[in-house]
């Protein structure tokens, strides 16, 4: 009887890893990314903050833009547009943010990736002097959730006279922390070259999650600053800021 019982455990054993190998073989592998990938992007923004700093005036903002990637060589390029007010509130005019960029993303190891490129805030007939138009490079390094990025004007930064060479430093935080919940948290320091007092460091705590329809994002910012102001309003003063936006 003893023999029979390992017998039969040795056979229900067999049976058992038999199946578990059908099911590994079974089991589909996981879908292979195409060499060119386009997406797009909409949103809708309770206040539109860049940097701390709020672009249209603590007002909405509705934003969208499109994406492409070769994933291949990391390459990628795209274009975003926002609503703002900041423009006619500096006595231009122009109602629209216009973004263009590219860039090169890849992996230095296992667990360190890079970002570098290049990026134009255009705004089309802002009749600001100097221009609002700005061009920026940028760099990027993450490590799993962390992320530290630079970025420098080879302009004049967002119609500052004289700021050529003006550069932001942005520190990072993106960690789940419960069932799909991100928490976000940022900080940064702004330096507007030959125009001191209009630098400064911003601050931002927030979650996000992302519920398939759309994403939602919350977050409360507060930029260290009183020299951005419109219609009378600080515009770095704390705020809780409302994003819901969805990618195709």
């Amino acid at each position: 009887m003893k023999m029979a019982k390992n017998y039969t455990l040795i056979a229900a054993l067999t049976l058992a890893f038999a199946s578990l190998a059908h099911a590994e073989e079974a089991a589909p592998a996981p879908e292979a990314k195409p060499d060119n990938e386009v997406s797009f992007n909409a949103a809708v923004a309770s206040d539109y903050r860049y940097r701390g700093v709020s672009q249209t005036r603590l007002k909405p903002a509705l934003q969208g833009g499109a994406d492409y990637v070769n994933n291949p060589t990391g390459f990628y390029a795209g274009t975003w547009l926002s609503t703002i007010k900041w423009v006619k509130d500096g006595g231009g005019d122009g109602s629209v943010e216009w973004d263009l960029y590219a860039g090169k993303r890849g992996n230095i190891t296992d667990t360190i990736s890079y970002d570098v490129g290049g990026l134009y805030y255009y705004y089309p007939s802002n009749k600001l002097s100097p221009s609002a138009n700005t061009f920026e490079l940028y760099g990027q390094i993450s490590a799993g959730p962390f992320s530290l990025k630079y970025s420098q004007s080879t302009t004049n930064l967002f119609g500052f006279a004289d700021s050529k060479n003006s550069g932001y430093v942005d520190g990072q935080l993106n960690q789940e922390v419960y069932d799909g919940y991100t928490l976000n948290l940022h900080v940064g320091r702004q330096n507007v070259k030959n125009n001191g007092a209009a630098s400064y460091t911003d601050y931002k705590v927030g979650v996000t999650k992302d519920f398939g329809v759309v994403t939602v994002a919350l977050a409360a910012v507060y930029a260290d600053t009183e020299a951005y102001v419109g219609n009378g309003k600080n515009l770095g003063k704390t705020g809780a800021v409302l994003l819901i936006s969805k990618t195709f």
